[in-house]
């Protein structure tokens, strides 16, 4: 290693990770051994040593997170590089880091105040940054810089400072609603309609800070044209218009200016929100919603819309207190800030993600733009036994590839993309017949259950139903049919983490030749979960 140059080594701690470590012991040679190069001058051996270390300490969290602050240094170093590339992956990294410990740059969080000459989307990556790292110590400072940037020059920059100032006041509410209200002073169209969004959602997690919002809302209409400004101050309008004076004379210039409105998603955010405040104020808004109505019905040409004013119109004939009873759903949901500050994931739930580009482009789009790439599958298996026999089919990987490869080898077997089973004729099949094939997979590995599913779709595989993931057991089905009418309905179970992926497959009818083509099939997507989770 100390003879190779950075290039050598990093490729030489990536081909690592293929390696397990037999006994404790050796493990710990081998960390002791790699040690020196978690303080390298070159980030891309830092980082790939530190990926090393994460997946092979999986079984010792101590050492996982002692990893983690040793790699504090250097990635805030790669955060403040001149490299622009350098810095947006550090930065992705570090919010990945942040997920499963929560505060843990939070000492450094000037390191992430954004200057005047970066790019909008390192930016925007400091604000996410920043939104996670406030604590009590430091929310006056951070709260003042995001405030600078609600101003900047670029729109989206300023929207995104004014929607991160909405995620703080989740927490801390009274400073965050002082400082948006605030800013409707300035009467600028783009920072107007983003506050408004941001108290939309912001009443509907903290109920408390309802009242503040209502009484910053008069005068917003009069600067708000978009699209998304407008279902917000709608919404909060016919939501909490009882707290709002002149709650229905807003509605009613919309109601006037109907016809020439262009988004026809606010036309149906009108419609609901009139209905509900004619609810606790009616003799202010029954006149203007007749009018809705009727130009919704006998005027408009979007049947979405139509169909909503036809909807609510036989609605209101059933009675008002109908109507309370389908319109007058919770007016906040405290609870859903509170599930989101509880998602901290375990490091080993994206250890084998760091250092490459799943903490950039996001699981799930990472999936889907290397779910189509038409490459060959980097994994084998031994043929599947059939339903007399229990075998267990070998996993052998030809690389550490970190992409998702699906290029099945069909046969004669062409499978129907467009045939879909309800979850009742799935079950009523599946009890009706034998077991075709039955095998098992080394796995050893977390279940993401998107990339599972995003894998099976590629070759036509469709869901039927799957675990959450982290339920133990997990289990999964999965159906297709093939161009003669025969389906294969397929059950995935795993007991526990590091176990065997149990596969059991049934047939509607016997055809061994088929079952050999669809199993090809299934184990080329099976092994491209394993590849991408390798």
């Amino acid at each position: 290693m100390a003879d190779l140059d950075q290039w050598g080594q990093s490729e030489v701690l990536a081909f690592l990770l293929r390696y397990r470590p037999r006994t404790e012991e050796e493990l710990f040679d081998i960390l002791n051994l790699l040690d020196g190069y978690l303080k390298s001058s070159s980030p891309s051996v830092v980082m790939a040593a530190t990926k090393l270390f994460l997946v092979l300490a999986r079984e010792y969290p101590h050492v996982q997170a002692d990893v983690l602050v040793r790699v504090k240094g250097p990635l805030l170093s790669a955060c403040t590089s001149e490299s622009r590339e350098l810095c947006f992956t550090a930065l992705c990294h570090v919010r990945q880091i942040l997920g499963s410990l929560p505060g843990h740059f939070s000492s450094h969080y000037k390191k992430f105040f954004c200057s005047y000459s970066e790019p909008h989307y390192i930016k925007c990556q400091k604000m996410e940054v920043l939104c996670e790292l406030v604590n009590d110590e430091n929310v006056v400072q951070v709260l003042e810089e995001l405030k600078g940037y609600c101003t900047d020059i670029s729109e989206e920059l300023a929207q995104g400072a004014i929607s991160a100032i909405g995620n703080i006041a989740r927490t801390y509410t009274e400073q965050c609603v002082g400082i948006l209200t605030e800013l409707l002073g300035f009467q600028q169209e783009h920072i107007t309609s983003a506050v408004v969004q941001a108290f939309r959602d912001l009443v509907w997690l903290c109920p408390q800070c309802t009242d503040a919002v209502c009484q910053a809302l008069p005068s917003c209409e009069d600067t708000i044209q978009d699209s998304e400004g407008k279902q917000a101050l709608i919404w909060l309008l016919g939501t909490h218009g009882d707290k709002v004076p002149n709650a229905p004379y807003v509605l009613e210039d919309f109601v006037e200016n109907v016809k020439s409105e262009v988004f026809p998603a606010v036309k149906m955010e009108l419609l609901t929100a009139l209905v509900r405040l004619f609810l606790s104020r009616p003799a202010e808004c029954q006149d203007m919603l007749g009018r809705l109505l009727y130009h919704c019905i006998e005027e408009e040409k979007d049947m979405a819309v139509r169909d909503r004013g036809l909807f609510y119109y036989r609605l209101l004939q059933s009675g008002v207190e109908e109507v309370k009873r389908v319109l007058c759903s919770p007016k906040s949901d405290p609870s859903l800030g509170l599930l989101e500050d509880q998602t901290e994931q375990p490091v080993n739930t994206w250890a084998s993600e760091f250092n490459s580009l799943v903490p950039v482009y996001g699981r799930a789009h990472w999936a889907l733009v290397t779910a189509q790439q038409p490459v060959e599958s980097c994994y084998a298996f031994s043929p599947c036994t059939d339903s007399g026999n229990r075998g267990t089919e070998s996993l052998i990987s030809e690389g550490n590839k970190e992409v998702l490869k699906v290029h099945p080898d069909t046969g004669n077997l062409t499978l129907i993309p467009d045939v879909y089973l309800t979850a009742e004729q799935f079950e009523k099949t599946w009890l009706s017949l034998d077991i075709s094939c039955q095998h098992s997979v080394p796995w050893g590995r977390t279940v993401h259950p998107d990339t599972i599913q995003t894998a099976f779709h590629v070759v036509h595989i469709h869901t039927i139903a799957m675990s959450k993931a982290g339920v133990q057991p997990w289990k999964a089905y999965f159906s297709a049919q093939d161009d003669t009418g025969c389906l294969f309905l397929t059950e995935l179970l795993l007991e526990t983490e590091d176990s065997e992926m149990q596969v059991s497959v049934k047939q509607s009818e016997a055809k061994p030749e088929a079952l050999q083509a669809f199993m090809s099939v299934f184990r080329t997507a099976m092994g491209a979960v394993a590849g991408l989770r390798s």
